[in-house]
């Protein structure tokens, strides 16, 4: 991943990341952890072995927001053959992941989903996060 701005907000976080993965052609989920202001302390990239879902080891991800001491996380990831709609397992994983980061005094402040053709939609956006 490229270098992300040191205290970037939120929208604008969740944006580049959003960019950093619209082409890929295979399933990829991105994560940055920030601290309370917005600076990004650390990213993760999950890439799918070319399936139509990426498994996100949530236990992984908790450990990364805890290790970095990120107050907050900001999430994307790709739908490279389809619309930017959230799937009902795209819906349940971040509620997952949400209360799992809530459980160490993190917070998932977006969850973006990147259609074909770079379309985004995000759940914060949405009132959901």
């Amino acid at each position: 991943m490229s270098a992300l701005s040191p205290e970037a907000p939120p929208d604008a976080l969740a944006s580049r990341l959003a960019a950093e993965i619209a082409d890929e052609p295979c399933e990829v989920a991105v994560f940055a952890f920030c601290d309370w202001r917005g600076a990004v302390l650390g990213t993760r990239r999950i890439a799918s072995a070319c399936t139509l879902a990426v498994d996100l080891p949530l236990r992984r991800i908790v450990a990364d927001a805890v290790l970095l001491d990120a107050a907050r996380v900001v999430m994307a990831h790709n739908h490279p053959a389809g619309d930017a709609w959230p799937s009902r397992a795209d819906r349940d994983v971040t509620a997952r992941l949400a209360r799992a980061l809530a459980a160490v005094d993190s917070r998932l402040i977006d969850h973006v989903v990147v259609g074909r053709g770079g379309a985004t939609w995000s759940f914060r956006a949405a009132g959901l996060l």
